[in-house]
């Protein structure tokens, strides 16, 4: 006979539908890597005709989602991107104090939400989030500015994704800075601070900042300690990421957060000890692993520019943008943080420079995107 079918992941709290239909005797639905499809009694893929008719639209910038007419929907899965966060830019400092590159932008969240069609208008604005801008260098002795945050991505108001802050600035003093927050499934990130910041909404874990990361909808949260381990509380899973901050200047690299189907956070920018000593710049964030770094690769030492982060697809966000590396050289520009990958990834901060050089500039966040499937 004839069944409807749902397949879900569920957390016990925040539950999420992700395929829905009904199969007749002997037909299935499988995974084939990227999404479910149905498939009839021989195994081939029903993709359209009067039995299974459907319509996708997808969106990199901001237009109009339109109700198909050429048949009658039943249901709209709607599958969003927030923007990821600006990474801050290094400073620029030639006295015996420890200098700071700059912090990851957070990374933009993934929220995926069905609905009924007879419920949603004939019309949809559909608005795709922009990534934050990096922040520019310090000059002559001075600290780099921050990064902004990229803008949350929407479905008419039916539905959003949180975009990811942007990277605290890279300071001409020891003091620790964070990362940008991850965007989350209803709320965007906080910018990046001289203190640890909780991931965007909804916030169910008021230990984000925490070891392991956080689970379901929550931003990643981003701390104030060099971010070197497998599994950190930057990561999330349909959150944004967090991008990478450090705290007093350490002798490791910090590395931005992952996340399983969000945007990656953006790695730190390197810096520089009052010995001078440079300290290594961090990898950015990936999508689809739960282990910092991964993602756009660190800038080399001394002063080489951060990698660019992958772009996302229809089923993981945008990776984050590597740090750029610092420099103790008197006027040599140190190196640039790394864009964010398109879907949400966080950009890499910039290196700190030697005055009178130049800090590097944080690199930009990754644009929001939407893919509305109907049948």
């Amino acid at each position: 006979v004839t069944n409807t079918i749902t397949i879900r992941h569920d957390d016990a709290t925040y539950p999420v539908i992700l395929w829905y239909g009904t199969l007749a005797p002997y037909e299935s639905v499988v995974f084939n890597g990227t999404s479910f499809v149905k498939a009839n009694a021989a195994g081939v893929t029903i993709t359209s005709g009067s039995n299974y008719p459907s319509d996708v639209q997808t969106f990199s910038s901001t237009g109009t989602w339109t109700k198909p007419t050429t048949f009658t929907p039943t249901y709209i899965l709607v599958k969003l991107w927030g923007a990821g966060g600006g990474g801050g830019g290094g400073s620029s400092l030639a006295t015996a104090v420890a200098s700071h590159g700059g912090a990851g932008g957070g990374g933009g969240a993934n929220t995926i939400f069905q609905l009924l069609a007879s419920e949603v208008e004939s019309t949809v604005t559909v608005t795709i989030g922009a990534g934050g801008n990096g922040g520019q260098g310090g000059v002559n002795g001075t600290a780099g500015t921050a990064g902004s945050s990229g803008t949350n991505t929407s479905f008419g108001s039916y539905v959003i994704a949180g975009a990811g802050g942007g990277g605290q600035l890279g300071g001409i003093t020891a003091a620790a800075t964070s990362g940008g927050s991850g965007g989350g499934t209803i709320g965007a990130g906080t910018n990046g601070a001289a203190t640890a910041i909780v991931g965007g909404a909804p916030v169910y874990n008021a230990a984000a900042t925490t070891a392991g990361g956080v689970v379901g909808g929550q931003g990643g949260g981003s701390t104030i300690t060099a971010t070197t381990t497998v599994s950190s509380a930057l990561c999330a899973e349909f959150g944004g990421a967090a991008g990478a901050g450090q705290p007093t200047v350490a002798a490791v690299a910090s590395n931005g957060g992952s996340s399983m189907y969000g945007g990656g956070g953006g790695g730190c920018g390197g810096s520089h000890t009052a010995a001078p000593l440079t300290t290594l710049a961090g990898a950015g964030g990936a999508s689809g692993i739960f282990t910092a770094g991964q993602g756009g690769t660190a800038g080399s030492d001394p002063a080489g520019a951060g990698g660019v982060g992958f772009d996302g697809n229809n089923l993981r966000g945008g990776h984050g943008g590597g740090g750029g590396g610092s420099s103790v050289t008197s006027g040599v520009t140190a190196g640039a943080g790394g864009a964010g990958g398109a879907r949400g990834g966080g950009g890499g901060g910039g290196g700190a420079a030697f005055n009178p050089g130049t800090g590097g500039a944080g690199g930009r966040g990754g644009d929001g995107q939407a893919v509305i499937y109907t049948w």
